[in-house]
């Protein structure tokens, strides 16, 4: 039988088929109103990160505008080299005042800042310890550094401190998790995490991907939100592309960490800096987000209200506040039946499988947006009860 080097790809394409694992492409249009269209449907969109509904405002939309007509299309080179603009510079100063620190570092995403700034931090002969739920960025953040890597569980903290103490001797130790774990719903244990790192001399790495713009009296994320800010975490990181409507990731921290952070991140060195545009959109973001507290009002009153009929209805979710709702469905195969059973009724609420999540815990990953209505979200609990309980 004649083969070739890519004759695997078939076989492997079938498994994952066979075991409901296999993901599509699909073009999806965002619409106003937490909607979108699929195929010539539209979906009430439960599915974006889009959570203070920005990314669709007109506000963003122009400020981009302006900026792709003033310096282009793209940045043309590294940060670092001469693709830093002036939308770049201003983006920082109000990241790290809107922050509350000393200096921001831009990244072109949330994924590229976890995968750089650790191994900035840590290297062979460090230890470095990562949260189980933690996303993949921050594992592959945690694993690129060569850092002896150790897992720990919020809900174990004490394997936490022994682990800790056993690591005394390393040069360096560093605590890494996310501060909305963001298939679950649930909020880092941040307290006890400082207490730790102030303990043990260990530095504090916490993604806020999940918080920010949404947790916090005024929007700045889960450490907000735990009390937990100025100098308790080392340093946070950030993203532009879920509640702020844009694209990119972020640093903030001290200014002598972020000019260690601009000489050593390598997927900041060696990628080209973000088009002004979304440095711009995100800019006029940060600024409704502190001129328009109602937007997280409404994605609580949302929440609450989404929660409090699905209990009634005897569906429990993970979920301890916030519009990260899931619902344990188990098996990739029931997880996919009801998304798609919601999709026929006007829903599009994804199943979110393995690896994203583990074997046996498959679920519906319900995303809540200021841009819905109350009236969407009871219609999604109606809907939802009903295919859940026929499945």
């Amino acid at each position: 039988m004649s083969s070739t080097p890519l004759s695997w790809v078939a076989a492997e394409l079938a498994g994952l088929a066979e075991s409901h694992l296999l993901r599509t492409r699909r073009e999806v249009t965002p619409l106003p109103g937490g909607r979108c269209e699929i195929d010539g449907r539209t979906l009430i969109d439960f599915s974006s990160n889009d959570y203070l509904g920005l990314s669709l405002d007109p506000r963003l939309q122009a400020a981009a505008i302006a900026a792709t007509e003033q310096y282009g299309t793209g940045s043309r080179a590294s940060a670092l080299v001469s693709g830093r603009t002036v939308c770049h510079a201003l983006l920082e100063e109000q990241l790290a005042r809107f922050e509350h620190q000393q200096a921001a570092v831009l990244f072109p995403t949330g994924y590229a800042a976890n995968l750089g700034v650790i191994p900035a931090l840590v290297g062979p002969g460090d230890v470095v310890f990562c949260e189980r739920l933690n996303h993949a960025s921050l594992v592959d953040g945690c694993r690129a550094s060569r850092a002896r890597l150790q897992i720990f569980r919020s809900d174990r903290l004490d394997r936490l401190r022994t682990g800790l103490i056993r690591a005394k001797d390393a040069p360096r130790r560093l605590i890494v998790t996310d501060g909305v774990f963001s298939m679950d719903g649930t909020l880092a244990p941040l307290r006890p995490l400082c207490q730790f790192a102030r303990e043990h001399r260990a530095m504090l790495l916490v993604d806020e991907a999940h918080g920010t713009g949404v947790h916090g009296r005024n929007g700045r994320g889960a450490c907000e939100a735990a009390g937990c800010e100025g100098d308790q975490v080392t340093v946070r990181i950030g993203t532009l592309s879920k509640a702020i409507g844009s694209l990119g990731g972020f640093a903030v921290c001290s200014q002598e960490l972020a000019d260690w952070l601009w000489n050593r991140c390598r997927t900041q060195l060696f990628s080209t800096a973000l088009p002004p545009a979304s440095c711009a959109a995100a800019s006029r973001a940060l600024e409704l987000i502190e001129q328009e507290p109602e937007r997280r009002q409404q994605l609580n009153t949302l929440a609450k209200e989404l929660t409090g009929l699905l209990t009634s209805a005897g569906i429990s979710t993970t979920s301890t506040g916030g519009p990260i709702i899931p619902l344990i469905a188990g098996s990739a195969e029931r997880a996919m039946a009801i998304s798609d059973a919601l999709a026929t009724r006007g829903f599009l609420a994804p199943a979110i499988r393995p690896p994203t999540v583990p074997q046996g815990s498959s679920r519906l990953r319900i995303s809540l947006s200021a841009a819905h209505s109350l009236d969407d979200v009871r219609q999604l609990a109606a809907e939802l009860c009903d295919v859940w309980k026929a499945s």
